[in-house]
């Protein structure tokens, strides 16, 4: 297959970033013509992202509506010695409603799925099969790279969406039960209740290396499972992922990688939250930002999304410092106590760590009191730096 096409916006990579850059250019933009190429088979691979409401801007909120198939009034968190309660709205989109909303949205003829892409330049993208698709702008969303722009630790997890025999109990999300043993480092156990007796659980784990053992983690779903009281009937889903968790890096040699002059979206731009890994809101972001440009063009959508990338790692310097000590200035057994002690301050900071946008005086706050990681090697993480 080869040939020439043309559209007004081409978007490289069909994932999250993607799938909601497109539906919110044609939302914000009617009359767009939108083209999206995905190697994968569908819009969004197969994934849940999760957030909280108030991660996400008023005006914004009706976009993302579509595409929630799940809400809850609150959550809640366990920790040794401490649990928690809190009325912050969670929300889940699944990746299977995504692809279904995209291709409600566009053109059949404008979602290439299963389609590669050689490369890229200001006005074209070049597809493994020969087509060159000409457009106004173009904009890289393939993925995260692990090119060594970034200093990494690791969030990675095994999830299972458990079909039971009896109801579970729970009303609401448990966004960290980290009661299980800490042995390995920071560990906690991520519980979404999809219905009465329809269970997600996620066995998720800080590290600093990618590679985890599936069967392994299955094993231990099986027997938190089991601890619970819970017989499994069924297994609906799997997923399985690691998510980088960013401690320090070269924001210039991160943007310097990949196709030059084209504006990247997503985990391509590392536009997720440094700490926990949470790139829905910065996706729905971005997606905005491009949307509200004067003119969609490729110059004015790098310049603007470099820019907006640029501001936004100045800002998280913060973040990255957290994700430092979390790592390197706490035993692996006593991780758990840095979240646990966020756990303990007032539910609307709590909210704006999770967004990434903490005041000065939240920052403060945070390091003030009981340090929960041995104040010595605190100072040594913090002056060593970033690179």
């Amino acid at each position: 297959m080869s040939g020439h096409r043309t559209t007004d916006l081409v978007i490289a990579g069909g994932g999250l970033a993607a799938g909601l850059l497109a539906l919110t250019v044609r939302a914000r933009r009617p009359g767009t013509r939108v083209t999206i190429v995905e190697q994968g088979p569908t819009i969004g691979g197969h994934h849940l992202w999760s957030f909280f409401e108030s991660d996400i801007a008023a005006e914004d909120r009706p976009l993302l509506s579509p595409l929630v198939v799940h809400r809850w009034g609150g959550y809640r968190v366990a920790f040794p010695g401490h649990a928690r309660a809190l009325d912050t709205p969670y929300q889940t989109i699944e990746s299977e409603r995504l692809d279904a909303v995209v291709r409600q949205t566009l053109p059949a003829e404008d979602i290439l799925t299963g389609r590669g892409i050689r490369a890229l330049d200001r006005g074209n993208a070049y597809l493994d099969d020969g087509t060159m698709i000409q457009a106004d702008a173009v904009i890289d969303a393939r993925g995260f790279r692990n090119d060594g722009a970034l200093d990494l630790g690791w969030q990675k997890f095994v999830g299972q969406l458990l079909k039971l025999e009896a109801p579970h109990g729970l009303d609401r999300p448990v966004v960290m039960d980290a009661t299980v043993d800490q042995a390995e480092g920071f560990r906690f156990v991520y519980l979404l209740p999809f219905g009465p007796d329809r269970i997600f659980v996620e066995d998720t784990y800080y590290s600093t290396d990618p590679g985890l053992d599936r069967d392994v983690i299955v094993g231990r779903i099986a027997d938190y499972a089991t601890a619970k009281g819970w017989r499994i009937a069924g297994i609906e889903r799997e997923e399985q992922s690691a998510l980088p968790i960013a401690t320090g890096g070269n924001f210039e040699l991160l943007w310097r990688t990949g196709a030059q002059g084209i504006g990247k979206i997503g985990m391509a731009a590392a536009l997720f939250q440094p700490l926990t890994g949470y790139s829905l809101p910065d996706a729905m972001r971005t997606a905005s930002l491009v949307a509200a440009l004067p003119n969609l063009t490729t110059d004015a959508a790098h310049d603007a999304l470099k820019k907006h990338a640029a501001k936004l790692w100045t800002e998280r310097r913060y973040y990255r410092l957290l994700a430092r000590l979390l790592f390197e200035a706490a035993d692996p057994p006593e991780r758990y106590r840095m979240l646990a002690h966020f756990y303990r301050l007032k539910p609307d900071l709590i909210a704006r760590l999770y967004a990434a946008q903490l005041t000065r005086r939240d920052k403060l706050r945070i390091l003030c009191g009981k340090p929960p990681v041995p104040l010595l090697r605190a100072a040594q993480v913090a002056m060593k730096g970033e690179r």
